[in-house]
């Protein structure tokens, strides 16, 4: 294998930063999620505030998971892998500076507009212009700093985790631009240019690439390093990580419709969104089975290693959400799930077992890396927060997808004269002890987080056990 350059020359401090952040993001992301699930059950607890009412607060809760907890991970992450294996330091460290502290500013800004009833009342996209604009600005740096650390590469070889990275970095900046046409009237209000029916298929053709490349395509990237790096193997097959990137990238793209069955978008163009949502199904599944077959020969390293096991649990939940979703696009089953919590349950076993669990597992591979230490401080504790957070996500989805479909067969029972068997209040009402069920489940989640927290702050603390971050370049294709 080519030498190494110094791991001194490498710009870890932009990492530290941002994998700081995703936890602190994530606790704060999942603390507003955990109050609004609250609000659901307990609905006086929006103490008649304005700004503290769940209409406000859901927004500011799905900004803060995907964007700021998320995005921070995708920054801390790329920028990691980037370096270690393309044996290069990042390029620009000023530029790349200004990407954390710019993300940062985007984050706080929308903490504050959110509440405030600021918004663009756009699924994943609900922040006013100004922001938009100096996302776009961040988002442009990230993209100089990260390709040209890669054309700055000092081996041949881009490693498979490069390309996912690079998808979604490319996808997100094309998506965000044309969600976002709008003419401001003020600056804290703009219309979009897109109108009606149009409007609401450019909207989810965001929406739906958001959760493709965002959440999917960038957390694939992680896998593919981390994965064989805890394992230390080889990914199972680079080969079928090559079909997987190239396969998952030209389909996932024309998904977006099956959130409008049943809607004024032409029939013909759900019938496409639901056709390519099932043949997602093969590549979405050729990369889990890549990732949990890498553990072969392996599989006793998961009785001793919790980072281990998070990253292969995450993997599970990946499976079933990718198996679930294409099921669920099909429209004699969307029947049945569509505006109801079954959609939550799919959703929540995505965001919380697939990118919470990844995110988590990367990050506590990251720390000691990052801050010269031997290993984490506790090896236990990591432990207690898997079982803590996998007991959490399997209440929180098992309670929205029984609930959902309650709903869902509530909602179109008909008596034999034709009018309806049970009024929506009813339905709402046999929903109550589900979102019981979930706070529950939020709030293990959430405690999980807070143990990670403190033992990262002792791992931090404690003093250097390891001099010149002794980080291995990672697997490459050569070696699988």
């Amino acid at each position: 294998m080519t030498a190494t350059p110094s791991t001194a020359s490498y710009n870890y401090k932009v990492v530290q930063q941002f994998s700081i952040m995703t936890v602190v993001w994530g606790i704060v992301g999942m603390a507003v999620g955990l109050l609004i699930a609250a609000q659901l059950a307990w609905p006086l607890l929006n103490f008649d505030i304005a700004w503290l009412s769940y209409g406000r607060l859901r927004p500011l809760h799905t900004n803060a998971v995907i964007f700021a907890f998320g995005g921070c991970a995708l920054f801390a992450t790329s920028y990691f892998i980037v370096q270690r294996t393309c044996q290069v330091p990042l390029a620009f460290p000023k530029l790349a500076a200004f990407t954390f502290w710019g993300w940062q500013l985007v984050i706080l800004l929308a903490a504050i507009t959110l509440p405030l009833g600021i918004t663009q009342s756009k699924e994943y996209a609900e922040l006013e212009w100004p922001i938009d604009l100096l996302i776009t600005i961040v988002w442009v740096s990230y993209a100089v700093v990260y390709f040209t650390t890669i054309a700055r590469r000092k081996v041949k070889h881009i490693y498979v985790a490069n390309w996912f990275f690079a998808a979604y970095i490319l996808t997100i900046a094309v998506l965000h631009i044309f969600n976002n046409l709008s003419i401001p009237v003020s600056l804290t209000k703009s219309y979009v240019i897109w109108s009606g029916t149009v409007d609401a298929m450019v909207q989810w053709w965001y929406g739906h690439n958001a959760v493709g490349f965002f959440l999917t395509a960038g957390f694939l990237g992680i896998m593919y390093y981390f994965v064989p790096k805890q394992a230390d193997r080889p990914i199972y097959s680079y080969r079928l990580s090559i079909v997987h990137f190239w396969a998952l990238i030209s389909i996932y793209m024309w998904a977006g419709p099956h959130h409008l069955h049943y809607t004024a978008l032409p029939d013909w163009a759900q019938s496409l969104g639901m056709v390519f949502s099932l043949m997602l199904l093969a590549p979405s599944w050729g990369g889990m089975i890549n990732g949990i077959m890498t553990l072969s020969g392996a599989w006793h390293k998961l009785r001793t290693d919790p980072i281990l096991k998070f990253l292969i649990v995450s993997l599970s939940f990946y499976g079933m959400s990718t198996f679930e979703g294409p099921m669920m696009s099909i429209k004699t089953v969307n029947a049945l799930s569509h505006y109801t919590d079954w959609t939550i349950g799919h959703v929540h076993s995505g965001a919380l077992g697939w990118v919470a669990f990844i995110t988590i597992g990367a990050i506590y591979a990251l720390i000691p890396k990052l801050f010269d230490k031997a290993a984490m401080y506790s090896s236990k504790l990591i432990d207690i927060h898997f079982w803590i957070a996998t007991v959490g996500v399997v209440l929180y989805i098992c309670s929205m997808w029984a609930a959902g479909v309650m709903q869902g067969l509530m909602w179109r029972a008909v008596n034999d004269d034709g009018t309806l068997t049970y009024s929506f209040v009813e339905a709402l009402h046999s929903t109550y002890p589900y979102y019981v069920v979930r706070f529950i489940g939020g709030l293990l989640f959430l405690s999980g987080m807070l143990i990670m927290a403190y033992n990262i702050y002792k791992t931090i603390s404690s003093k250097p056990t390891v001099t010149g971050n002794s980080v291995q370049p990672a697997y490459t294709g050569e070696s699988a």
